[in-house]
């Protein structure tokens, strides 16, 4: 195992970016990643890199009204961070949830740098 942010820095990284989207805040979102952290939300989309792309993002998940639920314990091993989580929000005035599970990937200092979001279509319903 090399060198890693500690199990309660992770977890604590979680709970910010959680809290964040409750309090519409992007830039307590942006805080937990790294200079050059990329984001692939879904897997398979092409991927953010950087604070300005992850910024721009976010700024635009938040003015959604995206809200973010933990349905499970967050899961920590070696350099990384997984977890449960149910994602609402109004798309094309549907209200929706999607069932998400995420994977951080974390540096020494503790930042995020890399975020990848597993779902598909078959994980989202109308609410």
């Amino acid at each position: 195992m090399s060198e890693s942010a500690s199990a309660a820095d992770k977890i604590k990284a979680v709970e910010t970016y959680i809290a964040s989207f409750a309090d519409s805040n992007p830039q307590g979102i942006i805080s937990i990643f790294a200079d050059d952290a990329t984001v692939e939300d879904p897997v398979g989309t092409p991927i953010l890199t950087g604070r300005d792309s992850l910024r721009t993002f976010f700024s635009k998940a938040v003015k959604m009204g995206t809200r973010l639920k933990l349905l499970g314990p967050i899961r920590c091993a070696d350099d990384y961070a997984a977890f449960p989580f149910a994602v609402e929000l109004n798309l094309d005035g549907s209200d929706k949830r999607i069932e998400v599970i995420d994977l951080f990937k974390f540096n020494e200092q503790g930042k995020v740098i890399q975020m990848q979001a597993f779902w598909g279509p078959e994980n989202m319903q109308d609410i």
